[in-house]
């Protein structure tokens, strides 16, 4: 090969090479701020090897394109696309893990929650003890566990899944790897959490969800109509894509923003409040940053959380992270044990009530679990529902909250069940549902 001809041959790759980094930049940008984000929360604050989270939990396409390195006395993670292009996240106490920007300064110093834990000589789920040993006549134990670990078969990818009836534990069991003190990411269940703040927040006096939303920037233009309950039904009208496969509202969001409550806020209107349901990440996000609006001051908004929700009810493992500006992820970053998780369930199947002490009003339950207009049944206040029949084979009165992944906790108020599900891939939960079910209306009579 002549020189001119090798010259010409590297000046086409050099040239292939920037197309490539000029059109998927953006893409690259993303694939490596959630390989770094991941990896940094799941080694310091679920307190996983580096190891096991690249084997397992970066290690799906086109995420683990990403080549991760951590550094443990920075608490940090670093995660770069075939050297074209490198994330960083670093973990806060208190906070999280968070992606930051170039211009990012890490000696800044940042507020972090306060928190209380208090200890109580009571049996899961309400104090620290072990349950007590009891037997229910209407379960068939044997078929409970195989319902159960079918779905442990190495396709569903299912880490942990917990099974409470009338407040006993009656099913419980992990991957290899994973036990009941496991910290896992709910994702989207987080967006019941933030509901549940603006519950609280109403109970208390502090806000009126058919309020408007206390939005400046709305003030002078036709989203002033915008209430907090049209936020919370997902029925806005505003503009949003939810879509994890490409570049697109919620993944910018979640990967590139530094504020991720003001994204929705800067939507303009596609459709009209309450005429038009569409589900958004970056809504809830928003409620989040509106609920910080009701407190004097940053730290106050961050105690709140968990002095009014989270630490009362014992859910003590529990973290919610927070964006570059302090803000809770109220859409997606709450991290906390399965039971924990369930702890959570119990609350709405309780109506609120946390052995003898009421988080929230009773009526919030049935407002929360209203079905939105448009949705067909499916959606109410940031809680999934089965009004319309989404699981056939499951009571309609069962609601959710949902996250990416499989992400579950179901609540059946007819059965008196709270299902908490954990894993890396969606299965088919009415065949999963069903066969639980089953085994609870099971009567030897």
């Amino acid at each position: 090969m002549s020189k001119k001809v090798l010259k010409l041959v590297l000046v086409v790759i050099v040239l292939a090479l920037i197309y490539v980094v000029y059109h998927q930049y953006p893409r690259l940008n993303i694939l490596a701020g959630y390989s770094a984000k991941n990896m940094s929360s799941s080694v310091f604050l679920a307190g996983r090897s580096f190891e096991f989270t690249d084997t397992n939990d970066n290690n799906f396409p086109p995420v683990n394109l990403a080549s991760d390195e951590v550094d443990g006395e920075a608490k940090s993670a670093t995660a770069s696309v075939y050297g074209l292009l490198t994330r960083k996240a670093i973990y806060r106490k208190g906070l999280g893990s968070v992606l930051i920007t170039e211009n990012y300064d890490e000696s800044t110093s940042f507020l972090s929650p306060k928190r209380t834990k208090t200890t109580t000589n009571l049996p899961y789920p309400y104090g620290d003890l072990s349950q007590k040993d009891t037997t229910f006549q209407n379960v068939d134990y044997n078929a409970l566990d195989r319902a159960v670990n079918r779905s442990f078969e190495s396709l569903y990818k299912t880490r942990a899944i917990l099974v409470i009836h009338k407040d006993q534990i009656v099913a419980e069991k992990y991957s290899d790897g994973f036990d009941k003190d496991s910290k896992m990411l709910g994702w989207s269940m987080t967006k019941s959490i933030t509901g549940t703040i603006i519950g609280i927040l109403q109970s208390q006096g502090k806000l009126r969800v058919q309020d408007k939303a206390p939005i400046e920037s709305w003030n002078n233009d036709e989203r002033s109509e915008i209430t907090i309950h049209n936020l919370l039904q997902m029925n806005s009208g505003l503009e949003w894509v939810e879509d994890y496969n490409n570049i697109s509202d919620v993944t910018k969001m979640l990967f590139l923003s530094e504020n991720m409550g003001e994204v929705q806020e800067h939507k303009q209107f596609v459709g009209k409040p309450n005429e038009t349901w569409n589900y958004s990440s970056g809504t809830t996000n928003l409620l989040s940053n509106i609920s910080r609006s009701y407190f004097d001051s940053h730290q106050e908004y961050l105690d709140y959380w968990y002095s009014d929700l989270i630490d009362k009810i014992g859910m003590h493992s529990m973290t919610i992270e927070a964006d570059l500006k302090g803000n809770f992820v109220g859409s997606s970053y709450g991290w906390a044990t399965p039971r924990d998780w369930a702890k959570f369930g119990l609350l709405y199947l309780h109506k609120g009530n946390w052995n003898g002490t009421q988080i929230f009003d009773a009526s919030w339950v049935n407002y929360a679990t209203s079905p939105t207009n448009t949705s067909n049944g499916r959606y109410g206040a940031q809680i999934w529902l089965n009004a319309g029949g989404h699981y056939p084979d499951a009571p309609q009165d069962l609601y959710s909250f949902n996250g990416y992944q499989g992400q579950r906790v179901f609540v059946i108020p007819s059965k008196e069940l709270v299902i908490v599900r954990m894993g890396l891939s969606e299965i088919d939960f009415n065949e999963f549902l069903s066969g639980i079910i089953e085994t609870i209306e099971y009567d030897k009579k």
